[in-house]
């Protein structure tokens, strides 16, 4: 069975009022309105997401496990972010758990206060074999942008 936290409340509503935001150009702390198409309906799916710059490159990571947006990105391979009228066309490959050790300590120390409860414990100063344990609880994305 898949691991997924769903979100309370509160949760939507905080969540709800960041992508709105976001949409009109205010990003909270980097962070941005993801669009990705359902696998089931093809409509445009919208959530807010903190994306990750790192090592280079470009990542989401799904905190709370493999919700629909997860399973959405793995279906369509591609989605937009945005922050006001900026709109960020990208694709996305999903990292086997081996890679995702070092793009959890960074989204971890950039986002773990707003997070962190959702890792089981881990944080950004625990050790790989750690997160590693984790990995395969959080999807994460490399994100490039689209041709």
């Amino acid at each position: 069975m898949a691991h997924y936290i769903k979100p309370g409340f509160a949760d939507r509503l905080a969540g709800a009022v960041v992508g709105r935001l976001a949409r009109h150009g205010v990003s909270l702390a980097g962070a941005a309105e993801l669009s990705v198409r359902g696998r089931v309906s093809g409509e445009w799916r919208q959530l807010p997401v903190n994306p990750l710059e790192f090592g280079g490159g470009h990542y989401l990571v799904s905190a709370r496990g493999e919700g629909q947006w997860v399973r959405n990105m793995r279906a369509a391979g591609e989605g937009r972010l945005q922050v006001g009228s900026t709109v960020r066309r990208f694709t996305a490959t999903e990292l086997p758990d081996e890679e995702k050790p070092a793009v959890l300590r960074a989204y971890l120390e950039r986002w773990g206060r707003q997070v962190g409860r959702f890792f089981d414990g881990v944080d950004a100063r625990s050790g790989d074999a750690e997160l590693l344990r984790i990995a395969s609880r959080h999807p994460v994305f490399r994100i490039s942008d689209a041709a």
